[in-house]
């Protein structure tokens, strides 16, 4: 599915996020709700629970059993509590995650990365969709400030990890799990960078069809 070298991260696969390698853990993480709550305590910072409940469309009990499950495998951790202390508030550990396959990669950890691979990019081809649906709706500005692009290259592979680094300096600086929000500006909200570079795998080519293709055959 992936070449060596080559990795996919939960925001950006940056060389300063731990890699998994678990096949545990990866496999905890491979549930769409557990995603969403850690993408959510990475990019926004804690909350309980029952907050967490209303994000992912599920109960409360089933998001502490999620949140739980998370802590067993080191994603989250206990916060410090606010106010008079009455709730129990989560946040994430580590602000990324890498993972990649390798050739060597045993059976059962490679299952688990494409398992988890699989929920990311699931729930990332979601979030366009939401975005698209939702275009209509957005003030102008953002309408206008919104880009889907897609582009075919003609590179080697260095200048391709070139590209890639680039473009990770450009999007470091705005990052929801590392820009300030008190040097934000006031209209600053969350919104989604989806980098993919990747060498195009050859084609199967179908073939043509003959005059007959689609006819019912005789009897």
């Amino acid at each position: 599915m992936f070449e060596r070298g080559c990795r996919y991260g939960l925001h950006m696969a940056e060389d300063r996020w731990p890699t998994l390698s678990d096949p545990k853990a990866m496999r905890a993480l491979a549930h769409p709700a557990r995603l969403g709550i850690l993408t959510r305590l990475q990019n926004e910072g804690a909350a309980t629970a029952t907050e967490m409940a209303e994000i992912v469309g599920i109960t409360p009990s089933a998001a502490s059993y999620h949140l739980r499950m998370l802590a067993k495998y080191g994603f989250v951790e206990d916060a410090p509590p606010r106010g008079d202390a009455r709730e129990r508030l989560w946040r994430a550990r580590d602000r990324g995650v890498r993972v990649y396959t390798e050739p060597e990669d045993e059976p059962e950890v490679r299952a688990a990365k494409e398992a988890l691979i699989s929920t990311v990019r699931a729930d990332a081809a979601q979030e366009v969709s939401r975005a698209l649906d939702a275009r209509d709706r957005e003030p102008a500005e953002w309408r206008e400030a919104t880009l889907f692009h897609r582009a075919t290259l003609l590179v080697d592979a260095e200048e391709m990890r070139l590209l890639g680094r680039r473009i990770e300096e450009l999007l470091r600086p705005y990052l929801a799990t590392e820009r300030d929000r008190r040097t934000a500006s006031a209209g600053a909200r969350i919104a989604e960078a989806q980098i993919n570079l990747f060498p195009r795998a050859e084609r199967r080519r179908p073939g043509i069809p003959t005059e007959d293709h689609g006819r019912a055959a005789p009897e």
